[in-house]
């Protein structure tokens, strides 16, 4: 039980340390110690005392370390409060955690900008720790620093953290040119229901890789004499699937043709960073990607990924149903275009500001101002496609939507097993979703939200949304547990309050 709580406490000092930005070696400069006592103090390997808890309490200008283990986080949301102002959307999670992965292709110094912080990239960042790359946060904690070893120690790999991601699926694609057997936790994330991992086997086989499951590892070995011959095509044009493909492509020597390719927004900010460590990629943005593989990478980088269609999507859906005046700027315009086209047919009063280049000088970004709006359904149901379709996972917020509009809308959400399921939360805030199936959601709106208690769902994307409903339903909610929306949104309760919400953070104690 002692270990226990020493595990627990460390991995409470590590998360208040990275989120003040802080290596291991700058709190043992802090505390007068080594930076080795405070690794075995993170990992719940050393004894504490009740006066080095304070201590470490103090340098990390945190309380959670002060009454041991914290709980698990909650929102406690005053609803019914319009929002106004300006609010920017932050780097895109997904593009983020790809490009962190891709980071283990190069021997040199990456240096990402105003990577998000959120629980996604800090779980990625354990294990990238945990293997021997070294991580520190720079520019007063904004940008992220990675700088890989000459060896890679795969047996020390964080096996609780890569458990707590999907993303770990793709260290496949780069790891598969460092060595020639290596074994990988299975991967996590989101309960969306049954996610095989095939079409990326399918994909990396033609590369030499061979996966065997066993006892809760992927058990893989590479075998160098194999290479693609013949272009390669994905049987899903997936978005990881992609990455993966990119990723094992990139340090092939040859060239790589991948068809069937997804070109959505992370994809096309890897095929960027790609591009900045010297490898060519011809037909970004199209669903045939050509890749000049460079055998080594050595390059000191310094890239910039893009801003997160998904979450501006989220902060439009905000203004939506809180019937809001509200500026979203910085939003990549490219990735929301069939979106806004359906809102505008809904009835979405919103205009835009001229284009302009995102950090990348790639992607195109607009500055939008979202109005109240008297909203009708669209007459045709809502459904996902690759891009450049509706997103995937813009998906559920036109939930929150259709609840604001007059009249009855079908959401298809045919990708995911279970996802819809979760929509139909919203019912316990006064919604009036009928779940057909366990892809197609009917929703009756409008609707008269009310506030509720209730637990978070385990998706992201539902638990945003429920977030939202509360936002719009009068008096006080509670949504409880919600890690799963700190794994791909930083700061979100903080930065909604700033443009009028009412969100509190608390703990159980």
């Amino acid at each position: 039980m002692a270990d226990d709580y020493l595990v627990r406490i460390g991995k409470l000092i590590r998360d208040a340390r990275q989120h003040r930005g802080w290596t291991q070696s700058q709190l043992a400069e802090a505390l007068g110690t080594s930076q080795s006592a405070v690794n075995r103090i993170e990992r719940g390997n050393q004894n504490i005392s009740l006066e080095m808890i304070a201590r470490i309490g103090e340098a990390l200008e945190s309380e959670i370390v002060s009454l041991g283990y914290a709980g698990p986080m909650h929102l406690r949301v005053v609803g019914g409060r319009r929002l106004s102002g300006a609010i920017d959307v932050k780097t895109s999670k997904n593009a983020c955690v790809a490009l962190l992965c891709a980071s283990l292709l190069n021997k040199g110094r990456t240096v990402l900008r105003r990577v998000a912080r959120i629980e996604e990239v800090y779980r990625l960042l354990e294990v990238l720790n945990s293997i021997g790359v070294r991580t520190r946060w720079i520019n007063e904690g904004v940008d992220l620093e990675i700088v890989p070893p000459a060896a890679l120690d795969m047996d020390a790999i964080d096996a609780d953290a890569a458990r707590r991601t999907r993303s770990i699926i793709m260290f496949l694609g780069p790891l598969l040119h460092r060595m020639d057997a290596f074994k990988l936790p299975y991967a996590g994330g989101c309960d969306l229901g049954t996610r095989t991992i095939e079409p990326h086997m399918i994909a990396l086989r033609r590369f030499g890789l061979d996966i065997a499951a066993t006892e809760g590892l992927y058990h893989a070995q590479v075998d160098r004499a194999i290479s693609p011959g013949r272009p390669i095509v994905l049987t899903e044009r997936g978005d990881t699937v992609t990455e993966n493909a990119l990723l094992a492509a990139a340090r092939h020597d040859g060239v790589t043709v991948i068809r069937n390719a997804s070109s959505n927004y992370m994809v096309q900010d890897l095929c960027f960073f790609l591009e900045a460590l010297g490898v060519e990629v011809e037909g970004i943005g199209t669903t045939t990607l050509t890749v000049h593989g460079v055998p080594t990478i050595d390059v000191d980088v310094d890239y910039s990924p893009s801003e997160d269609p998904v979450e501006a999507m989220s902060l439009l859906a905000a203004a939506v149903v809180t019937e809001s005046e509200l500026t979203v700027r910085r939003v990549p315009i490219e990735f929301l275009e069939i979106e806004l086209a359906v809102l505008e047919e809904m009835g979405l009063d919103h205009d835009r500001t001229p284009e302009y280049f995102a950090d990348n000088g790639r992607t195109r970004l607009v500055d939008l101002t979202v109005r109240p709006s008297k909203l009708e359904a669209p007459i045709d149901k809502i459904h996902p496609m690759p891009f450049p379709g509706l997103n995937i996972d813009n998906v559920p917020f036109f939930a929150a939507i259709a609840a604001s509009a007059q009249g009855q809308t079908l959401i298809h959400d045919w990708v995911y097993d279970n996802r819809a399921i979760y929509l139909t939360d919203l019912n316990r805030l006064g919604g009036r979703l009928q779940l057909l199936d366990p892809h197609r959601v009917l929703v009756e709106g409008p609707t008269r939200w009310r506030a509720a208690e209730m637990m978070c769902p385990p998706a992201l994307r539902p638990a945003v949304v429920v977030l939202l409903a509360m936002m719009a339903a009068e008096g006080t909610s509670v949504l409880r547990n919600v890690y799963v929306i700190n794994r791909g949104y930083e700061d979100l309760a903080e930065r909604l309050n700033s443009v009028g919400a009412q969100i509190e953070i608390f703990r159980d104690i």
